[in-house]
């Protein structure tokens, strides 16, 4: 081996090795990074971000905005970025996903108080606490939570577009609280505890005079009623299903109790 090949060698292999580097740089380089000398940065990341929203993308849409909020505190964007990251959470639509959107609209609402999109993050926070809600016979902790949040909505955004959205979801959550005391009070009944039962159906009409399946409610304290001889008390009830629900599987049976109370 001459003297030249003996130096061309070494030079030859940091050559390579220079390439390879930049190579390995390049592929385990962030792609979801702007490029190099990219003009508004965050204006280019948020459109990603939105784009990898539209084709329902969103861990991937998040990491965008994430790198908003993080890495440019003073873009006009950084708003929006928040609001997308709790949008990619409640877009997977599982429990764990809208208990961490919750906490980024919280954050939002947090971060920017006087921001005009303020009621579409509570509204959404509602839809996802309202997604947490269980069956009437299980635990209804997250259901009082989720009346809690409409009440803050519908008091801090009397004139919001969504206020209908949250009012029904407001309902829905009362009905199913509602739900689970008309299970008990008929548990009562059941077992002959007739008492305990009136005392229920009593307590659920005064505290959810709304309640959408009052005429099961009527119709049970009614029975109640006759069940302990107060047949005077029990007709009004009887009557309230007819006028109110003519069309319940209860409205046949109370008509007969009525013409029969009435003879």
């Amino acid at each position: 081996m001459t003297t030249l090949t003996r130096i061309r060698l070494p030079v030859v292999c940091l050559a390579g090795l220079a390439f390879l580097s930049a190579a390995c740089h390049s592929s385990n380089a962030d792609p979801t990074l702007p490029p190099p000398g990219t003009v508004n940065p965050d204006q280019f990341l948020f459109d990603r971000g939105t784009a990898a929203m539209t084709q329902k993308h969103y861990l991937e849409a998040r990491e965008y905005f994430r790198k908003i909020v993080d890495g440019y505190p003073q873009s006009p964007r950084r708003a929006e970025a928040k609001l997308g990251m709790g949008d990619s959470y409640v877009a997977e639509n599982r429990i764990d996903s809208d208990i961490l959107a919750i906490n980024e609209y919280r954050e939002f609402i947090q971060f920017f108080p006087t921001h005009p999109k303020d009621d579409y993050a509570q509204y959404k926070i509602c839809i996802a606490q309202a997604r947490q809600i269980l069956s009437a016979e299980r635990d209804q902790t997250a259901t009082t939570e989720a009346i809690k949040q409409d009440d803050l909505f519908l008091d801090r955004y009397p004139a919001s577009p969504f206020r209908p959205d949250v009012e029904k979801l407001k309902r829905a959550a009362q009905d199913r609280l509602s739900d689970h005391e008309l299970r008990v009070g008929l548990f009562y009944f059941r077992l002959k505890g007739f008492g305990g039962a009136t005392d229920r159906f009593n307590y659920l009409l005064a505290h959810d005079p709304g309640y959408t399946n009052r005429d099961v409610v009527y119709y049970y304290l009614a029975e109640s009623l006759m069940a302990v001889k107060l047949e005077p008390a029990a007709l009004p009830y009887y009557q309230k299903v007819v006028t109110e629900f003519p069309n319940s599987k209860y409205a046949e049976a109370s008509k007969k109790r009525i013409a029969a109370l009435k003879r």
